[in-house]
């Protein structure tokens, strides 16, 4: 019965209570609460994010996830002055591991609301400067789009778009989001929802790690909106992750085979590094390198790279559920949320976390 459940998607689904639903951060990045939960015993500890620093030893490395959230919404007009939605996703080129920087092309793919109105030849005027016309409808739904006004591209996004929050926090983003929807380390741009597991950590935290004899190594995957894309197929298996650009150094791949080999662990934060680290360490070793991964790791998957994986609090039925469901057993988690719901931890992008050992 255990092993059914686990193919099925009803079998990640939990309640959860509207007020837990974090859409503002803790005030400080590491007094987020932490659950900690053993694997092996299936024990669970509850302490402060600050606390993580005891849950690693010297000769692990802690594996994060340095790709940078852009402002990806336009919020516009249409030439009837309804209002519309215009979230870019990617380079209609299929852009690259390197991040868009001051090279952001004009060309788009996006989502777009309404999505029934939007239709080739139609143009969103988004503000002072910047129009977006768009151009066609893609096989996958999105939308093709040109950016429309003078400038560069990249400066265009920066003034006129909005921190893309994701659809449960349901409130206008604000001037605080554009540091706090952003890890601390974050580098290459390119992301449409933040690494959310790395946004607890802080300049401070981090040094101390390294201070205790804990390797920090950094990756880059662009995190694309199917992260937040639930499972609507019954059976698991007849779900598709969507593939996202990334890149790990060769002194990066280097480093952490040493590691493996003296006996240390490799942390994932997040579960975007999670997928990143199985899918070029699948032949037991790491191999550097930059490409798209689709991995869906979900029960009963066989981690060969990851050996603790330090997360957030996910939706029902998501994809994101099941990989931690896949690391520490389905009844487990399910067991561990129930904790943490009746302790009142707050979840989602902007909750509090877990680290699974």
């Amino acid at each position: 019965m255990q092993d059914e459940l686990a193919r099925q998607t009803a079998g990640y689904d939990f309640e959860l209570p509207d007020a837990l639903v974090a859409s503002r951060p803790a005030e400080q990045r590491d007094a987020s609460r932490l659950l900690v939960l053993d694997r092996e015993s299936g024990g669970i500890t509850h302490a402060v994010f600050s606390d993580i620093v005891s849950v690693f030893r010297p000769g692990d490395a802690v594996v994060l996830n340095d790709s940078r959230v852009f402002p990806a919404r336009l919020l516009g007009r249409k030439p009837t002055g309804a209002l519309a939605e215009i979230l870019l996703i990617r380079p209609a080129e299929g852009g690259d591991v390197e991040g868009f920087g001051a090279d952001a092309p004009r060309t788009w793919n996006a989502m777009v609301r309404p999505g029934a109105k939007l239709k080739p030849g139609r143009t969103v005027q988004i503000g002072d400067g910047l129009e977006v016309e768009i151009l066609e409808t893609c096989a996958d739904g999105t939308r093709m789009v040109r950016l429309i006004g003078e400038g560069d591209p990249w400066s265009l996004i920066e003034r006129h778009g909005h921190m893309p929050l994701p659809p449960y926090i349901d409130r206008p983003d604000d001037a605080t989001d554009r540091t706090r929807y952003q890890t601390v380390y974050a580098g290459p741009v390119g992301s449409v929802a933040a690494p959310t597991a790395g946004l607890h950590f802080t300049p401070h935290l981090l040094e101390t790690l390294r201070g205790r004899g804990v390797t920090i190594a950094k990756l880059t995957l662009h995190v694309g909106f199917g992260t937040f894309r639930p499972v609507s197929a019954e059976r698991v298996d007849d779900h598709q992750v969507s593939p996202e650009a990334y890149r790990v150094e060769p002194e990066i791949a280097e480093a952490l085979n040493r590691i493996k080999k003296d006996g240390g662990r490799v942390w994932a934060v997040g579960t975007t590094t999670c997928r990143v680290l199985e899918t070029i360490g699948a032949s037991g070793r790491f191999v550097a390198g930059a490409g798209w991964t689709n991995l869906f790791i979900r029960p009963p998957h066989r981690f060969r790279a990851v050996d603790g994986l330090v997360t957030n609090f996910h939706l029902p039925r998501s994809s994101l559920l099941m990989l931690v469901a896949a690391f520490a057993g389905r009844a487990s988690v399910l067991h561990a949320y129930q904790i943490a719901v009746s302790e009142g931890y707050r979840f989602f992008s902007y909750g509090d976390a877990m680290v699974i050992s």
